[in-house]
């Protein structure tokens, strides 16, 4: 009868709550809360029946109580976060516009695809409950090796040397594994139980992989992804120190030996990051061209003025950022980077919030995997990093680029959806 009496009351304040998340965390909670509240009463001398029927009292109204929890408790969307993807996903059809493209059918057509799929996507990733992927750390791994292995062994479409997958429209490259690893990692980084020789397999495997289908630039974005979140791990300070001397001291080493077989005009690639100039007609070429178009740009830029088309190379992809400087100016472009800079800033701002430790591993993450894009793209651009194949986030021309960071804010999403529906004890 007691029991019954419970199971009405959690019913009746259940009822009042309208996502099913958030119900059943709240009778999970009143449950826990009633034990307690139950046991008090047993120490204090009272039956159990009669115990359990004080806890239920004690509670108050069901009715106003269940309003309230539904009022706490109900998921929540990350408006803010919501406005800067749309205006970045808008932002990126300006560069399209300014070279002409938009008069292109095809360009127009999968551009706006490219958009749709990116908001469709994250949207879609905020609506799941990314505490159901905590314990899936060895499946996200498994299909990210899996991506690369068929990259490397089963290519149907090579681009200048890189091996790609071609399925109809869709052409899968060796970033969309950068995801798959981004939340396994999170796991394993979850787990205390995960050994220092099974973390230098792990980590190291990958690497290799990618390596394999000639893709450099994605392994400076997975090794600095996972030694931001080692850093925020559950390991001890000690642990973190010696896996990251180690792998510094195995890569000096590693350096040291290959700078043996390096070719000269990997050499020649190395020396015109520091003096262009001396090497204007080869290696050097491309950062003064873009030095250049930089230096041209002005506060307002080149659009609708009556002066000759610079060519712009990679234009709409790794160098978008040089086409929408020299066609928007300076003043436009500052604006650009600072919208982009507000995604990271407002993950970092959500960060304090999030009591899950699982939730705050893919925070961290999708913070470095995010920042190092953008940092790297825009400093390539301005000379502080070498050139590189690097997209910048939203705004490069390209679905897989826009698809890593869709999902990237996605699990964001999805993390401070469910941020008050997590178990604080």
């Amino acid at each position: 009868m007691t029991n019954n009496k419970k199971q009405i009351f959690l019913n009746e304040v259940t009822d009042q709550i309208r996502s099913k998340e958030a119900k059943n965390y709240v009778a999970n909670e009143l449950n826990y809360h009633l034990k307690e509240a139950k046991r008090i009463w047993v120490e204090k001398g009272l039956p159990e029946a009669e115990a359990e029927e004080k806890a239920v009292e004690q509670m108050g109204s069901p009715t106003k109580l269940g309003i309230q929890l539904n009022k706490l408790h109900r998921p929540k969307v990350d408006w803010w976060l919501m406005l800067l993807l749309a205006a970045a996903l808008g932002l990126s059809f300006l560069p399209m516009f300014s070279l002409g493209y938009m008069n292109e059918p095809y360009f127009v057509t999968y551009k706006t695809l490219i958009v749709f799929i990116g908001g469709a996507v994250a949207a879609g990733i905020m609506l799941v409950d990314y505490r159901k992927w905590k314990k899936l750390g060895w499946l996200f791994y498994l299909v990210g090796v899996s991506l690369l292995l068929i990259l490397m062994f089963f290519p149907n479409t090579m681009v200048n040397g890189i091996p790609l997958l071609k399925l109809g429209p869709i052409t899968i490259e060796s970033l969309m594994a950068l995801p798959f690893f981004y939340l396994a990692w999170a796991s394993f980084f979850n787990n205390e139980k995960l050994r220092i020789w099974q973390f230098v397999i792990l980590f190291l495997s990958p690497i290799l992989l990618f390596l394999a289908v000639a893709s450099i630039p994605n392994v400076y974005l997975y090794f600095v992804m996972i030694f931001v979140m080692l850093w925020w791990s559950k390991y001890s300070k000690k642990v973190k120190w010696l896996i990251t001397t180690g792998t510094f001291s195995l890569i000096l080493f590693i350096g040291i030996v290959a700078w043996q077989f390096v070719k000269p005009y990997q050499i020649v690639r190395l020396l015109a990051f520091f003096e262009p100039e001396k090497y204007a007609d080869g290696a050097g070429y491309m950062i003064l061209k873009v030095q250049e178009l930089m230096e041209m740009a002005g506060w307002f830029g080149w659009l609708g003025q009556p002066t000759t088309r610079n060519f712009i190379p990679e234009a709409h992809t790794n160098f978008v950022f040089v086409s929408f400087t020299y066609y928007y100016g300076w003043l436009f472009g500052f604006f650009l980077v600072m919208i982009l800079l507000l995604f990271a800033a407002r993950m970092i701002a959500i960060h304090p919030k999030i009591k899950d430790s699982y939730g705050k591993l893919l925070l961290i993450g999708g913070v470095a995997l995010y920042g190092i894009q953008l940092v790297s793209n825009i400093g390539m651009v301005l000379g502080f990093f070498p050139m590189t194949s690097m997209s910048l986030p939203f705004i490069s021309y390209g679905l897989m680029p826009t698809l890593l960071n869709a999902i990237l804010i996605g699990v964001v999403l999805s993390v401070y959806r469910r941020k008050d529906l997590v178990w604080s004890r």
